[in-house]
């Protein structure tokens, strides 16, 4: 019987360590582990939403990106057109300038073609004044003269057409 109540003495002795365990360390242990068990829990979903605004910002700057490709492509665009139209402005200026100095030295060309057939018609008066005080032998009166150049210079305007 000493085994029996050595027995029953283990047990009762085993059952209020249990006990106490229970109410000391059993509930801190217990929160303890459920409080792993919620931080872990809680690490798990940040992740996950991690991850998910990682993915999120990831699409977001590939799309900035892609914008700003479709942005460089019209500056580019934007660039070769205003160029064009610069150098076409460009050729325009210079086609105008170049028709401008064409009419300019058109115009030089033909005043001093004037300028030359004026100072012709003048050298010709005198000379044919003189030819003609010589070969007549006396001067000649204004209207006279006036009637020998005109013939003259009537002349030369028709061998200068038919030239």
């Amino acid at each position: 019987m000493a085994e029996l109540g050595d027995m029953l003495f283990l047990i009762v002795t085993f059952a209020v360590l249990m006990f106490a365990v229970g109410k000391v360390a059993f509930k801190p242990v217990s929160k303890m582990m459920t409080d792993r068990q919620d931080k872990i829990t809680n690490d798990l979903d940040y992740a996950d939403n991690a991850r998910k605004e990682a993915a999120d910002l990831a699409a977001q700057r590939q799309d900035e990106l892609k914008n700003s490709q479709a942005d460089a492509l019209k500056i580019v665009n934007s660039a070769k057109e205003n160029g064009e139209k610069q150098r076409q402005a460009l050729l325009t200026q210079a086609q105008t300038e170049v028709s401008t100095l064409k009419q300019n030295a058109q115009t030089d060309i033909d005043q001093a073609k004037q300028d030359a057939l004026a100072d012709a018609k003048n050298d010709v008066a005198e000379l044919s004044l003189a030819i003609a005080t010589k070969i007549i032998g006396k001067e000649l009166s204004a209207s006279d003269q006036q009637q020998l150049i005109d013939d003259y210079i009537k002349g030369l305007g028709d061998t200068n057409g038919t030239n």
